[in-house]
């Protein structure tokens, strides 16, 4: 029998999936270009979700469901929150993109398999037993790449689509490897009683972190990070721009979680292994992601670089939580990623929304020099993406410099030598990276126009993009907020 707080802990998730599918049978009666009334519908959904979940955080109560294979906290509410405004975001980018590409690209898919892949994020971010992380893993990436593969007719994107379902594939073996390791050597799937059974210290230690190098490598692939970065590149270049954004977006949300549901909730008392592995994953990052993001000429390639290179930072949050067996400073750590991943996406979202903006029927506006004298066509558009490259440089005031200089102090308040080292090597990397970033506001405001043409959107998406910049800048100026909201939700998952 189960009982009324299971159920409780999953409206939101009942919704999602019942309007998931009342929106793909409605859809197959939709013919205008535009999908308004699936639009509408989408929106509906997505607003009254994104409610239930901030009503849940806010009220702060953590509840475990259907035999604790699932909990509704804090963290993982306003994780699912920001999940769903961040699809929402999407979608009203992207809508006027799927419309002019009717032929190639089917608008009503692009919303089912959103609200698909946004569903999957929330069984990951809920999960609390191996099983259920790795079911919500695949239906957000089946969903996936579905939408990478939606221009059919497309070669670039036929091929991503390929690569993406490939390695994708390659990455969930190994963490389902990882994973039945672990419940081989601790004898259970939930996760709790996997912490309990590894601190207990009767488990032999060379399994558990056989198990975990792979669980590692698999987690790894779905945050991008190198060596297992391959995909992200092409997937970014080769997708629909309104599909890059969605896999570049909320996923990263729901990729933090389980890292935090796996290594941190589940694995803490492995965490000398595994935050020396999260260590050379994050040297890595940075210093490929900045490298090879200054040779690039593609936009969004470029953007894909960069995710790897902001990756990097969060991992270097996640590795500073535990110093010496002592767990002192884990709340400020674990907080400051969490800070990092959600301002990161907010970010991102501005950034793509101005790429899609400036994109029209037959011609994709992804390469640097599309966006020439940008500033003289459209200066709003021009000062939305150059706050976007500000904070993803992380220079104040913009919130990118606060996300980063969280982790920073986070690394440094460890008091650990290699921490303070790692420090300055990330700060060292963040310079780097500053001059692909300013290159794309100086071609902005002084290179020639490429073109004449005025740039013209509709209203919901002038206003969405305008209020989602505004942020950027905002909790640059007063980021104090939602850092106490991460604050508080890591330690309350910290205290359970």
């Amino acid at each position: 029998m189960i009982d009324k707080i299971s159920w409780i802990a999953v409206y939101p998730e009942i919704v999602l999936l019942v309007m998931a599918c009342v929106i793909a049978l409605v859809d197959l009666g939709v013919n205008t270009p535009r999908r308004t009334v699936t639009y509408l519908l989408t929106m509906l959904t997505l607003a009254v979700v994104a409610a239930m979940q901030a009503a849940y955080a806010v009220g702060g109560e953590e509840r475990f469901g259907f035999g604790n294979m699932i909990v509704s906290d804090q963290m993982g509410n306003w994780l699912k929150c920001f999940a769903t405004l961040a699809v929402m975001v999407t979608l009203v980018y992207g809508r006027p993109y799927a419309a002019e590409r009717q032929m190639m690209l089917r608008g009503g898919e692009l919303f089912s398999l959103s609200l698909f892949a946004l569903l999957g994020m929330f069984v990951m971010i809920s999960g609390n037993n191996f099983l259920v992380i790795y079911m919500g893993l695949e239906l957000l990436t089946l969903s996936s790449y579905a939408l990478v593969a939606l221009r059919r007719d497309h070669a670039t994107s036929t091929e991503a689509a390929m690569k993406y379902f490939v390695l994708g594939a390659l990455a969930s073996g190994f963490l389902l490897y990882g994973l039945s390791m672990m419940y081989g050597a601790t004898g259970s799937l939930d996760i709790n009683a996997v912490f309990k059974a590894i601190s207990s210290g009767q488990v032999k230690h060379q399994v558990l972190v056989f198990g975990l190098v792979f669980v590692v490598a698999g987690l790894a692939f779905k945050l991008g990070v190198v060596p297992f970065h391959m995909w992200i590149p092409d997937v970014y270049q080769g997708a629909p721009t309104a599909v890059t954004l969605m896999i570049g977006g909320a996923p990263k949300l729901a990729a933090f979680a389980i890292v935090i549901r796996l290594l941190v909730e589940g694995m803490l008392p492995l965490a000398p292994d595994w935050q020396q592995m999260l260590m050379v994953l994050s040297i890595g990052s940075l210093l490929i992601g900045n490298l090879a993001a200054i040779a690039q000429t593609n936009l969004k390639r470029m953007l894909a670089f960069s995710t790897i290179s902001q990756m990097g930072f969060v991992l270097l949050g996640l590795m500073s939580g535990v110093v010496n067996g002592n767990t002192f400073s884990a709340g400020n750590a674990y907080s400051s990623s969490m800070f990092y991943v959600v301002t990161y996406v907010l970010t991102t979202l501005a950034a793509f929304g101005v790429i899609l903006l400036l994109s029209r029927e037959g011609f994709e506006s992804e390469e640097i020099s599309d966006f020439a004298g940008l500033n003289e066509r459209s200066p709003l558009y021009a000062a939305v993406m150059a706050v976007c490259m500000f904070s993803l440089a992380g220079i104040p005031p913009m919130v990118g410099f606060y996300a980063k200089l969280s982790v920073l102090q986070a690394l440094i308040a460890s008091g650990s030598g290699l921490h303070l080292a790692l420090a300055v090597f990330a700060v060292m990397m963040s310079l780097i990276g500053a001059f692909y970033y300013l290159r794309v506001i100086k071609v902005m405001y002084f290179d020639a126009p490429v073109g004449v043409s005025a740039i013209t959107a509709p209203l919901d998406v002038r206003a969405v993009l305008s209020v989602n910049a505004a942020l950027v800048l905002a909790l640059g100026l007063v980021p104090g907020g939602l850092m106490e909201l991460c604050a508080r939700a890591v330690k309350q998952m910290l205290g359970a």
